[in-house]
């Protein structure tokens, strides 16, 4: 069961806001918005992904408490992306540029007929 970070109040997993405590426990009060907050009194961009690769635009960085964005580094080094085999990408890359795929058949289509005439 999940607990409030500030009043350790036990809460349902759907929950908003502590019901005793009233903490935010989703952004902007949407349920599909999770909001990461500190362990203490340090700052979440120290361990942010954003914040190493100094993509982040966040208004209080350095010094965030509360993020929605928040990627921890460990995190993100674990994750690897597996190697696809060469029939993979080219699928990958015909669902992605279907519309290029199409543009190049109409163009292969009039090549084809100004030929045979």
């Amino acid at each position: 069961m999940l607990s409030c970070p500030r009043c350790q109040a036990t809460l349902e997993p759907t929950a908003i806001q502590c019901p005793r405590c009233r903490l935010p426990l989703k952004a902007h009060g949407h349920p599909g918005i999770p909001l990461h907050r500190t362990e203490g009194g340090e700052a979440l961009c120290a361990t942010c992904v954003y914040d190493a690769d100094d993509t982040c635009n966040f208004p209080q960085r350095p010094h965030a408490e509360t993020c929605t964005l928040y990627r921890s580094v460990n995190a993100a080094q674990d994750m690897e992306l597996p190697a696809l085999s060469p029939g993979q990408q080219i699928s990958f890359w015909v669902r992605n540029h279907r519309g290029l795929m199409a543009l190049g058949g109409l163009l292969l289509l009039s090549l084809v007929l100004v030929l045979v005439r």
